[in-house]
């Protein structure tokens, strides 16, 4: 990805689109010349993938912000505190143009209308980056549905710069989760038999990753767009196949993260970040040396040698420090360090100690140290084996059927030698226990991957009333964004989403 980064800068500079259908930015991916040869078009994929690395802070605020994970104590200033308290009007909602992913489509449009065109010296390699478009085109419309409910469906880039010709209205859901399907599908034909990484890296889309959101698709739209057990049958046939690719839980949880093992077997899709190139936005929830310093780890140690120059803008709230609060899981130390403003005689708090407790920094993407800087460039997992087994317990339990090995084995891993079944092994109930265990260990396994709020609503309506303190009965239209005044003033096609 860095062979291209200069020429991409220059290309995303012209082809950038600030409104939210892009209205005022005709295509420049389409200058004359530009589709002629294989080398723009893998200059155009690299940029692809700019573009989608440049929006995974709106990515992991659409889909964990709402949840319950955080809210809790900061020492800084809290950001987006009206995400977490579901406090959006018409007047205040946030993500005004559609977060940007309109402008992301607009890329993914062209990349699809000229590559086919070009001649390649490998075809299967046109090939598999037709299937890596036609799939971030789907995760792009599956994450616009999963916000805003209806929206416009646009497949063609843009040559017309008229804004009135250019206003569409939104589309329904069941359109757009039809359209959402046909390129998965498109983008699995395109893969065909080529289960492998484009370059061998798992920061490239592959079929695999197809495979993994066809199977969220098909559940989402099973549970609450009516599909019910057809389409759960086929994630469950879908997240089925995946297992047999080769991909498998990492024996322990810690050695997930950080640079140098970000080429283990149980990342399926992640975001690439690299030192002098992008850095991820975890440091957001670390915090500055003259705050960490003078704190102790829950262990009962100094933090005064700790690097991190960041800042602290979320804490974990008081929900998730109990729910992890368990010391024989992986997860708890692996996630959060907590912090505490004494030591309590040199042994620590082995549990949650509120009188004591001073904050958090999340340990999970906290990157290396590069002599006096700590350096944020730790690879986000978009979808990883521990999410395939539990969307697969998810849709077995929405069968009727047993998801208990698929809960266990992901418990088992993060228990490690600790493990006890008769203790820790879940033991299958009714289909609502189920549907609680499945969410409570996501829950655990996925805090600061952006997938609690679309666990949630995956699950239903109903889960998301029961945990989210600040939704109540009643308050079902705030589990779709608004769409801003400006949006409707720049195109009048737009509905409000009802209920706002």
């Amino acid at each position: 990805m860095k062979k291209y980064i200069y020429i991409l800068m220059a290309l995303m500079m012209l082809s950038s689109c600030n409104n939210e259908l892009d209205l005022t930015s005709p295509s420049q991916l389409t200058a004359s010349g530009f589709w002629d040869t294989e080398t723009g078009a893998k200059t155009a994929h690299s940029g692809l993938y700019g573009n989608l690395r440049s929006s995974n802070p709106n990515l992991w605020l659409l889909g964990e912000m709402r949840s319950d994970i955080w809210g809790g104590r900061t020492y800084e200033s809290p950001s987006n505190v009206n995400l977490i308290e579901s406090d959006i009007t018409a007047s205040t909602a946030p993500f005004g143009g559609w977060a940007g992913l309109y402008s992301n489509i607009h890329k993914v449009n062209d990349f699809i209308l000229n590559v086919p065109d070009i001649s390649f010296q490998n075809e299967e390699e046109k090939n598999h980056l037709m299937g890596q478009a036609y799939g971030l085109r789907a995760f792009y419309y599956y994450t616009l549905l999963k916000t805003w409910g209806d929206v416009p469906i646009i497949l063609e880039p843009l040559f017309n710069i008229d804004p009135s010709s250019l206003a569409k209205p939104r589309s329904s859901q069941s359109e757009v989760m039809q359209q959402i399907k046909a390129d998965i599908e498109a983008s699995l034909s395109a893969f065909g038999s080529n289960d492998g990484f484009y370059n061998g890296s798992n920061v490239y889309w592959s079929k695999a990753a197809s495979l993994s959101l066809k199977g969220d698709v098909f559940i989402w739209s099973g549970n609450l767009l009516g599909g019910g057990d057809a389409d759960y049958n086929t994630a469950k046939i879908t997240l089925q196949q995946i297992a047999s690719m080769g991909f498998d839980l990492v024996p322990d949880y810690s050695d997930l993260w950080g640079a140098s093992n970000e080429g283990n077997n149980e990342f399926i899709f992640a975001l690439d970040f690299a030192q002098d190139e992008a850095s991820n936005h975890y440091n957001s929830l670390t915090g500055r040396a003259l705050e960490v310093n003078p704190t102790y780890n829950d262990k009962g140690d100094s933090m005064i040698d700790f690097i991190v120059e960041g800042a602290n803008r979320y804490g974990q709230s008081e929900k998730t420090l109990l729910l992890l609060d368990d010391n024989d899981d992986s997860r708890k130390d692996a996630t959060f360090i907590r912090l505490y403003i004494d030591d309590n005689g040199g042994a620590g708090y082995t549990t949650y100690n509120e009188p004591a407790y001073f904050g958090s920094v999340f340990n999970k993407f906290l990157g290396r140290i590069d002599g006096s800087v700590r350096i944020f460039d730790s690879n986000i997992p978009i979808y990883r084996y521990a999410d395939i087994l539990l969307m697969l317990a998810e849709v077995k339990n929405l069968l009727g059927e047993d998801p208990s090995n698929e809960i266990n084995a992901v418990r088992a891993r993060a228990y490690g030698s600790n493990y006890n079944a008769a203790v820790h092994a879940y033991v299958n109930g009714s289909q609502s226990e189920n549907a609680n265990a499945i969410l409570d260990e996501r829950y655990k396994e996925f805090i600061g991957e952006g997938k609690r709020w679309w666990d949630l609503r995956r699950a239903g309506n109903n889960f998301v009333i029961s945990n989210i303190q600040f939704l109540n009965a009643g308050d079902e239209y705030k589990l779709l964004l608004p769409i801003t005044d400006d949006m409707i003033g720049r195109n009048p096609l737009l509905d409000q989403t009802p209920g706002y």
